[in-house]
């Protein structure tokens, strides 16, 4: 679906957004058969009602990402998604982030002090994607020499949820990254660690282990969820505060304010722009009667900028209160690793505040977004300092 104007780009979806709220805010595309929702309210209802809007992965799977997908916590309902989740939980606790936080800013600190003394880099390469991906990859227990690879497959993944996108490349990731995952489920099965894939391996549910193509759906859904969200986290935040010098001034004069400087890129450029769910029975949304089986694309870039809910949603303001965007979803699928992102862009971005002052785009930066209708951040993020 892309009926946008000559004057808008894949990095400024917002004004079609915001013509599809006052025109079609619920909207069936019949070439695809998908349903479109738009609007905060019917957005959030997609999102939290599981038992009319199924997470489940069926036939109308775009992509055959399906696979290692079909039996992850992303797409399953309860009670099994209660179940699987209750799994992962204690990973992802507050307490548990906070004790990562000393390793996420020894980490932080030794990007930078490569970065810092340059006067030039791309934010993206150089902190906004190492960061996250070997935060998770540790977590995980993935070899060091594996992370560009685990980066790699999360990117195709993430670009296979454009329509149509169905590549050899995105064919051979899937069989890369299935044969990578139930090798390294095997080698933990045989020889445990204090990682996650071997605490989940050990996990009963009800007195059962999990099979294997719910613990490859574990494996997939951290690789992408692990890093894809926090690297544009901090690319869309330091995109947002280059655009306003007074937003940086005041964050350095006063880095307590970080946090919510923080909610307010979540809302105004999310990470995460939709999210699909199949409606499980007949309903009626927006005043459109939606039948059973339907896909349905719930735009989450388009609730953040709803004007029902937010005032002036079109301009960034960090002193946003309350800011009940949905950045994160709503409901039950409520994003388990938020606590993490959070800790992460916090480090990240309090460090790029400290150590790189003057911080601006390079002059004549060109920006392209990543290859999905999904995730919404930034290719390469080319930026300059005082050295």
């Amino acid at each position: 679906m892309d009926f946008r104007r000559d004057d808008e780009s894949p990095l400024n979806p917002f004004p079609h957004y915001e013509r599809m709220r006052a025109s079609a805010p619920v909207f069936h595309d019949e070439v695809s058969g998908s349903w479109h929702v738009f609007r905060y309210d019917d957005v959030q209802r997609v999102l939290s009602d599981h038992g009319t809007f199924s997470s489940r992965m069926g036939g109308d799977d775009p992509s055959e990402t399906g696979q290692l997908f079909a039996a992850s916590l992303i797409t399953a309902d309860p009670p099994r998604h209660r179940q699987l989740r209750s799994l992962v939980t204690q990973a992802f606790t507050p307490k548990a982030v906070e004790a990562l936080a000393p390793r996420i800013s020894a980490l932080t600190g030794k990007l930078l002090d490569a970065m810092a003394p340059k006067g030039s880099a791309d934010l993206i390469d150089e902190l906004a994607y190492p960061l996250p991906v070997i935060v998770i990859a540790e977590l995980m227990g993935i070899p060091a020499e594996d992370r560009d690879r685990f980066k790699h497959w999360s990117d195709v993944i993430v670009s296979q949820t454009q329509a149509g996108a169905r590549t050899d490349d995105h064919s051979s990731t899937n069989r890369e990254m299935t044969e990578y995952f139930l090798a390294l489920i095997e080698h933990r099965r045989r020889s445990p660690g204090s990682d996650l894939i071997s605490n989940l391996l050990e996990a009963e549910i009800e007195g059962q282990k999990l099979s294997v193509p719910e613990l490859l759906g574990f494996c997939a859904l951290l690789l992408v969820a692990g890093n894809e969200t926090t690297t544009n986290l901090i690319g869309n935040a330091v995109l947002c505060f280059t655009e306003a010098a007074e937003t940086m001034e005041r964050l350095r004069a006063q880095p307590e304010l970080l946090p919510q400087a923080i909610e307010e890129v979540l809302r105004y450029r999310s990470p995460v722009q939709s999210m699909y769910r199949v409606t499980a029975a007949e309903t009626v949304l927006g005043g459109c009667q939606v039948p059973a089986g339907a896909p349905l694309v719930a735009w989450i870039g388009s609730a953040n900028r709803d004007e029902r809910q937010f005032q002036h949603p079109e301009q960034f303001d960090m002193d946003r209160t309350p800011n009940r965007h949905l950045a994160f979803g709503h409901g039950i699928h409520f994003c388990l690793g938020a606590p993490l992102a959070r800790l992460e862009a916090r480090t990240a971005l309090q460090g790029i505040l400290q150590r790189l002052p003057g911080l601006a785009l390079a002059p004549g930066a060109h920006l392209e977004r990543m290859d999905s209708t999904i995730v919404y951040g930034v290719k390469e993020l080319p930026v300059t300092w005082q050295a």
